[in-house]
């Protein structure tokens, strides 16, 4: 049991480490679209309409918003069977080894949106972006750490996995309270009925993953008509999954689920969302656009609150006799994983879409640019340190 369990974490860290390499290879191509005579190609491509339509029901969006609407949902689907799982019977189904993670989350979300408020005070569309510093890139984050071979402890990928997992949760809850727009009452009643019949699938013991994903695609629909941003299907479908089948105590409807998405999630969805989503114009960008307090506030927020927040706090609840440092961590090593954290990509950029979609506003900034800068830097500087800190001979033992 132990060999398995020890081959799923690491095929799983090798898959969410090569899942990050190619969300950078995204990323460069999608700068470089939109900052060449390509450009133009690039914003036919996300500004294609896309419609769909079922009788009087009719679904139309440009190819952007289907990607960020719709294949996220698929992402944050994964998230939530994730979630699950570890919540059950994984890492976080054990109370005294969340309390690090836990509290290191909260104070790495909270400090970068107090730094981001500061700069950004006065400005109320400004201010909408508030939780945008506060996500982290674990994709991204365990691709750097890729990058140190295996110097890198287990201990530090499980608390840095463990971490993005509250932090994860932390902004499905900032999304569902304070970036939804009209509420419609009638497609809500839909919502509530379908999550009612999700419930019943789960307690006759329903097996079949067909139903679920077909009460989840009427859901979805549903939830995108209501207001509540349609994403959040994804998580509340795999709170239904069954984690054990009764017939087969071998198999687990959740887990063979997770396993075929995972692929998909990794190396189709996340990619297509960092080209569709990072191809910043770099073009006439000067002091104006890098000094707003949008985009400092961002970068700052992911590069400086990220390392502050949860170094500090992780800190001050070891010191308090609270928690203790996993083993063969330090605290350098924590301070370095702590700096990985500010690389906030996909979240961040999916946030951003929504604090400043339709604002109408003419703006002179773009929270893109602070997002790259801060995930940047946070990740040169995560690197650093650990490389630095972390000794060369955990190669040796290794092999």
């Amino acid at each position: 049991m132990n060999r398995l369990q020890g081959s799923f974490i690491s095929n799983f860290f090798r898959m969410e480490a090569a899942s990050g390499i190619v969300l950078m290879f995204a990323t460069v191509l999608a700068l470089i679209f939109a900052n060449t005579a390509l450009q133009s190609h690039y914003s036919l491509f996300l500004e294609t309409p896309v419609i769909v339509q079922v009788g009087g029901l009719e679904i139309a969006k440009p190819l952007l918003l289907w990607i960020n609407d719709g294949l996220m949902a698929v992402f944050f689907f994964l998230v939530g069977l994730e979630l699950k799982r570890e919540l059950v019977e994984g890492e976080l189904s054990d109370w005294r080894k969340i309390i690090l993670p836990c509290l290191g989350a909260v104070g790495g979300m909270a400090v970068p949106a107090l730094i981001y408020i500061a700069f950004n005070l006065g400005d109320d569309t400004a201010l909408s972006g508030w939780a945008i510093p506060a996500a982290t890139d674990i994709a991204f984050a365990l691709g750097v750490l890729s990058l140190l071979g295996s110097r890198v402890p287990v201990s530090i990928k499980v608390f840095l996995t463990s971490l993005a997992i509250f932090d994860d949760i932390g902004a499905i809850i900032i999304i569902a309270l304070f970036y939804t727009a009209k509420i419609s009452t009638t497609s809500l009643v839909i919502v509530a009925v379908c999550i009612g019949i999700l419930a019943i699938l789960n307690l006759r013991n329903v097996e079949s993953k067909s139903f679920y994903i077909l009460v989840g695609i009427i859901m979805w629909v549903a939830m995108l008509k209501s207001g509540v941003h349609a994403t959040l299907t994804g998580v509340i479908l795999a709170m239904f999954i069954p984690l054990r089948s009764r017939r087969n105590p071998d198999y687990s409807p959740l887990k063979d689920l997770e396993h075929d998405l995972h692929s998909g999630v990794a190396f189709f969805v996340l990619p297509i969302f960092a080209f569709a989503n990072a191809g910043i114009s770099l073009a006439g960008v000067g002091a104006e656009q890098l000094l707003h307090g949008v985009s400092l506030g961002i970068a700052l927020g992911l590069f400086l609150g990220k390392q502050v927040g949860i170094f500090g706090i992780c800190w001050l609840a070891i010191r308090l006799g609270l928690t203790r440092l996993p083993q063969g961590m330090t605290w350098a090593s924590l301070y370095g994983t702590a700096a990985l954290c500010g690389i906030g990509f996909t979240m961040s950029l999916f946030i951003g879409s929504l604090a400043f979609e339709g604002s109408g506003a003419d703006r002179v900034f773009d929270e893109r640019l602070g997002i790259i800068i801060g995930s940047l830097f946070s990740g040169i500087l995560g690197y650093f340190v650990l490389r630095a800190v972390l000794p060369e001979k955990q190669v040796a033992c290794a092999r």
